[in-house]
């Protein structure tokens, strides 16, 4: 199961104190958390689309990081936010965007 970032407070956490990269599609921020596992908190604002469309985004981005977990350093607290480009993007597209942000980070073993 996933472990999520829910808190306000947690998501603020991150932003302040974690490290940013972007690309076309997604925002991440990523910061030590000093727990055995991951976290993912996802944002997807209203600017991206209705509700039916941030959901999706939110799947897409929750399947990414369920099958890429195990190929990451642990105790880290990676926070996702969704551009509007991500909008109507396939699986393929959302995951490679978030997968490149991984490498950036250098969270990939």
């Amino acid at each position: 199961m996933i472990q999520s970032i829910k808190k306000s407070d947690e998501f603020k956490n991150v932003y302040k104190n974690g490290k940013s990269y972007a690309n076309k599609y997604l925002v991440m921020y990523v910061v030590k958390s000093g727990r055995e596992e991951n976290r993912l908190g996802i944002s997807v604002s209203k600017k991206v689309g209705n509700s039916v469309v941030r959901h999706r985004i939110a799947r897409l981005l929750r399947e990414s990081f369920r099958l890429n977990n195990e190929k990451f350093h642990s105790g880290w607290d990676i926070a996702v936010i969704a551009r509007a480009a991500a909008k109507g993007k396939s699986y393929h597209d959302i995951e490679s965007a978030f997968v490149h942000l991984v490498k950036l980070h250098k969270i990939l073993i």
